[in-house]
């Protein structure tokens, strides 16, 4: 266990959070370990919605090459950001056990929402399924680390911002005005921090399998196969959500059209056993429902608008 494993992370606070974390647990079995922290894509460039980059994986690419070329042993993630698909030669050891899973509004003073609010979003799906729900209001596009976008909310003219509650609990910054959106479906995998590595650093492996949430494997495993079974990446208005009980998995799933006004549903079950089907079904469920028709349209939309 003398052999130092190099942990890849973005820089910012809650990514540093996370490593932290991973550290932390592989330290406690003995393992030696160091934290390099870099910059992504998707830190540098602050100024577009993250669905206009049109780059698979804008958080996670600077460290997929960072493994590939022997900088690191392995790479965590908030598992969310991640590709269905990972890079040729990189593999999934670890998922620790899951935080939260709702988004929150965080409201300015005498906000109402049967008024004519502005929300703050970059997220597609967070965009859609609140003008779904409110279509008076009007979203505006947030981008930058957790503490930059608590920032922007009190310096712009928004009534509130939408944000993921594990990121501001984990980072000690969940403010008191705040409402958690329970009827809003999560990104699939949301709240789940992801371990990668290369698929020959058997050290690396067999450290951070130890580490490994069965519970929460099953559960994001059959929320990413939704996502990636309906082709949506990164890019799509599409929520997920999975949980264990009494020996079955159940799951929730969502595809929106882009202005928010249609929206397919999938609720369903299976024995734990055959977890590895189930987000396959559910997709294959909303893909017959118009679903491929409203996929056509959202994929024709992000490429006409990151030309």
């Amino acid at each position: 266990m003398s052999k130092i494993i190099r942990i890849g992370t973005r820089d910012s606070q809650l990514a540093m959070w996370q490593a932290t974390m991973v550290q932390q647990k592989l330290e406690k079995l003995g393992y030696t370990t160091q934290l390099v922290p870099v910059k992504s894509i998707g830190d540098l460039q602050l100024d577009k919605p993250l669905y206009e980059m049109g780059i698979v994986g804008v958080f996670t690419k600077t460290l997929d090459v960072a493994l590939l070329q022997d900088e690191i042993d392995i790479a965590v993630h908030s598992m969310k950001d991640v590709p269905t698909k990972l890079p040729k030669g990189i593999i999934q050891t670890a998922v620790l056990e899951r935080g939260a899973t709702t988004d929150v509004l965080v409201f300015k003073k005498g906000f109402d929402v049967t008024k004519n609010c502005v929300i703050a979003t970059s997220s597609l799906r967070r965009k859609t399924q609140w003008l779904n729900r409110y279509p008076h209001h009007q979203i505006v596009s947030l981008r930058g680390n957790v503490i930059t976008r608590l920032e922007k909310l009190q310096t712009n003219n928004w009534d509130g911002a939408i944000f993921a509650k594990t990121g501001l609990e984990r980072i000690g910054y969940l403010p008191d005005n705040h409402m958690e959106i329970h009827w809003m479906l999560p990104a699939p995998a949301q709240g789940a921090v992801m371990v990668v590595a290369q698929e020959n650093n058997t050290h690396a492996i067999e450290a951070t399998k130890k580490i490994n949430h069965e519970n929460t494997f099953f559960t994001t495993y059959v929320e990413r196969m939704f996502l990636r079974s309906l082709e949506g990446g990164c890019i799509a208005p599409i929520g997920a959500l999975a949980h264990i009980q009494d020996g079955e998995i159940h799951m929730e799933g969502n595809l929106l059209s882009l202005d928010g006004k249609e929206v397919l549903k999938v609720q369903m079950s299976a024995p734990l056993s055959e977890y590895a089907r189930l987000g396959q079904t559910a997709a294959e469920d909303i893909l017959n429902r118009n679903g491929r028709k409203m996929m056509k349209e959202i994929r024709k939309f992000t490429e006409r608008t990151i030309k």
